[in-house]
């Protein structure tokens, strides 16, 4: 199991970069309402913004239902009562699926499938999961999956590297499934705790090579009948609704147990996340605002809520745990 540590870092480098400039969701809110009552134009303005946010239209109605039933029972009369019930009831929707990754030490290997499309940050996930697992002392085998591209395996083994995991690959070209089973074989020797298996990107409308990844799947299970215990999608929240829309599909091919949401420090639309967790409720594992090791941490419903709604220099929330350094 990750240890859970309290990491304001994380939590200010949330706000910060997912909320550039004005792009949080009560921005001016207490301007807008100077001298007026939450009325329905209130309400509809903060509607616009949720849907603007990629919080979608599912999610934005089940969170301005409350607000307006709130509202009618006049029990929300200034800015400060309505942004804080925005941000209780985001973390309401959020907080089902903020659950932390744990390794089961009775499977070993404990093997992570990482999946996701061309570009989503999968093997830099799989490096910073690396980091975190060897912080805690588990031996971590790296199984180079994407066989596709080169500099893929090549990229993979420098994060082997630098943080001290084993490292399994074959030339370019070879059979993914032979890859991972013989990965899979050499950290059963080894004694490997934690495989992270790499897999190509791939387009989820790519139907041949999300049968390829199913392909995969089967390999693994035929090595271990509880296998893969999880299969991680990396998702690239600047994506928005599209990184919806590969979520229902990787779901649909392989069985997705985890999200990770990279890239959040480079969009304004984090509500995505929110849209995600309301439609699929898988659980989301790991939020990445950037490139540093301390800029992957665990995903906490109550940071997210907070850094969503009240701007880079509010203060309060709940605090995130960010990954080990």
């Amino acid at each position: 199991m990750f240890r859970a540590e309290d990491r304001p870092g994380f939590l200010r480098r949330l706000r910060e970069r997912l909320n550039r400039g004005n792009s949080w969701l009560t921005y001016d809110l207490t301007d807008l309402l100077r001298g007026r009552q939450i009325d329905a134009a209130i309400l509809e303005e903060l509607e616009t913004r949720l849907i603007t946010a990629d919080v979608g239209v599912e999610a934005s109605e089940r969170i301005l239902e409350g607000l307006r039933r709130r509202v009618a029972r006049r029990e929300l009369t200034d800015a400060r009562a309505l942004i804080d019930a925005l941000r209780a009831a985001i973390a309401e929707i959020l907080a089902p699926v903020a659950v932390p990754l744990q390794i089961d030490t009775g499977h070993r290997p404990f093997v992570i499938l990482v999946v996701g499309v061309n570009g989503s940050g999968k093997t830099t996930t799989i490096g910073k999961l690396a980091r975190r697992c060897a912080s805690e002392g588990r031996s971590v085998l790296l199984a180079a999956g994407d066989t596709f591209r080169a500099a893929a395996i090549e990229q993979l083994k420098v994060w082997a590297e630098r943080t001290g995991a084993d490292f399994a690959a074959q030339l370019p070209g070879a059979d993914p499934g032979a890859v991972v089973f013989d990965a899979l074989s050499a950290a059963r020797a080894r004694g490997s705790e934690v495989v992270l298996a790499d897999t190509a990107g791939r387009l989820h409308s790519q139907s041949h090579l999300m049968e390829e990844l199913k392909k995969v799947k089967r390999v693994i299970q035929r090595f271990d009948a509880s296998a893969p215990h999880e299969v991680l999608l990396v998702l690239d929240a600047h994506q928005g609704q599209n990184a919806l829309v590969q979520a229902r599909q990787f779901h649909q091919a392989v069985g997705v147990t985890g999200l990770a949401l990279t890239k959040l420090d480079g969009t304004a639309k984090g509500g995505i996340v929110i849209a995600i967790a309301n439609e699929l409720r898988i659980p989301i594992r790991f939020l990445g605002v950037g490139e540093a090791p301390e800029d992957f941490g665990e995903f906490d419903a109550a940071a997210f809520a907070a850094a969503l709604t009240e701007g880079p220099e509010a203060s309060g929330g709940g605090a995130s745990r960010a990954g080990a350094a």
